[in-house]
């Protein structure tokens, strides 16, 4: 078995059960465990059909090393991220977040979810599960328990808002039979709003539309129900209801970077002059609407576990990602779609008017989407773009990847970490620009 197809940069990622298998998993567990040194761990999995059986292996991999689990069963990511605060101890995750139903994986954290990526500890929790996979642990099985931390989860969710302000909404929710089916209904009972989940089943094999609301494709039957019900709202949860996306009332997308800047700004308001983090392909109008509300705004590469470093570095309170993702310092530093999602209701219940009214201020620019190009060496393709542009009149910098701004539109470039593509983002004043621009780009990339 060849872990260096699965062991990702942030995560162990592949299809089942040709490479990620109860062998790999079980080997994994007692790599993790060994890793880590805690008395304990949190294990949790979403709904694919591989789940219940890749957790069992991973967890008679933790015991056989003298460790004991904690098993809660069924949970979003984000929830397994609360509970290794809760309970104070490393989790592993079993999900392949938005890819197929043949895909599964183990998102690892360390207490209080902190990250562990390549380069904190995956790569030699990688080494040891060859090791582990040669020479299985045979020592005697430590204890395995199941907790109930739902309770808790939702009273910590709710405290990120007032509760006694929100007014009737009508939500439409879209879980792509992924966890936020399990979780969205138990963060919304009691309060007043008229909730609809599309497909809430949970089924892992994806039988409506993949759990990937990136995908314009993938949000068509949210957007014709926002239009037939009249809903106020549209959320579109990925696989492990970590990332939302928000659909206005008129079935318009909001992008991430909108929705960055629309609950920095309320962050704000609430906490002065507070740091606040976003990621270099965040539109420049989120560091625009930081500066208007006296935060202090700090650019990071793109990924949570660079994120969750700057936040720990600079005690940021909220940190953004145009992908979807959003972090909370008050949530032990992890990302949350469904605190996210709270967030904005609490917003659009104190606003006097629709959706596409209370974002209009902070969607000033028009962006491309993120295009992904095949390039046989994309670490040289950037390297040779950015010696073609010393001289261009741009400002150039390299913080992740290439970005190159030349006042009224800039660009990103940055090579995938799982893939041999190059990741191009574009903004520019109008539609017509940013697409002029978009092919300026793509053919300086085939060019090189």
């Amino acid at each position: 078995m060849d872990t260096s197809l699965i062991f990702k940069a942030y995560d162990v990622r592949g299809t089942y059960p040709d490479q990620l298998n109860e062998d790999v998993a079980r080997a994994t567990g007692s790599a993790f465990a060994t890793f880590v040194g805690a008395k304990s761990i949190v294990v949790a999995r979403d709904m694919r059909p591989s789940g219940p059986s890749l957790v069992a292996a991973f967890a008679e991999g933790v015991r056989r090393v003298g460790v004991e689990v904690v098993d809660i069963g069924l949970a979003s990511t984000d929830l397994l991220y609360f509970a290794t605060g809760y309970l104070n101890s490393p989790g592993a995750m079993f999900t392949a977040s938005h890819n197929p139903a043949q895909y599964n994986g183990i998102k690892m954290c360390l207490a209080n979810a902190k990250p562990i990526g390549l380069e904190t500890g995956l790569a030699d929790i990688e080494r040891m599960a060859n090791e582990f996979l040669a020479t299985p642990a045979t020592g005697e099985l430590a204890a395995m328990t199941e907790s109930d931390v739902l309770h808790a989860w939702v009273n910590h969710v709710h405290s990120f808002i007032d509760t006694s302000k929100l007014r009737p909404l009508k939500i439409v929710a879209d879980t792509a039979n992924g966890m936020g089916g399990y979780v969205a209904p138990l963060i919304f009972a009691g309060l007043p709003f008229d909730v609809e989940i599309m497909y809430p089943e949970l089924d892992g094999t994806f039988p409506n539309h993949p759990a990937d609301p990136l995908n314009p494709a993938n949000i068509v039957d949210l957007q014709r129900r926002i239009l037939e019900t009249g809903a106020d709202i549209g959320l579109a949860f990925d696989g492990d209801a970590d990332r939302v996306f928000l659909i206005d009332e008129k079935a318009q997308g909001i992008s991430g970077s909108t929705t960055t800047a629309m609950v920095a700004a309320s962050l704000l308001d609430k906490n002065p002059g507070a740091t606040i983090l976003y990621n270099v392909i965040c539109s420049k109008s989120v560091a625009e609407v930081i500066k208007e509300h006296g935060g202090v705004g700090v650019r990071t590469r793109v990924g949570h576990s660079y994120i969750k470093q700057v936040m720990a570095e600079t005690n940021a309170i909220f940190g953004g990602e145009h992908s979807g993702h959003y972090y909370y310092r008050d949530n032990y530093r992890a990302d949350s779609g469904i605190i996210t999602a709270m967030l904005v209701l609490e917003l659009l219940s104190a606003f006097d008017g629709p959706l596409s009214e209370l974002v209009r201020p902070y969607n000033r620019y028009a962006v491309s989407g993120e295009i992904n190009t095949v390039v046989t060496d994309p670490l040289a393709t950037v390297e040779a773009i950015t010696l073609n542009l010393r001289n261009s009149g741009a400002t150039i910098d390299e913080l992740d990847g290439l970005t190159a701004d030349y006042g009224d539109w800039w660009f990103n470039l940055r090579p995938s970490n799982t893939e041999p593509l190059l990741r191009l983002n574009v903004e520019a004043d109008t539609q017509e620009a940013c697409a002029q621009h978009v092919a300026e780009v793509i053919a300086l990339i085939k060019a090189n």
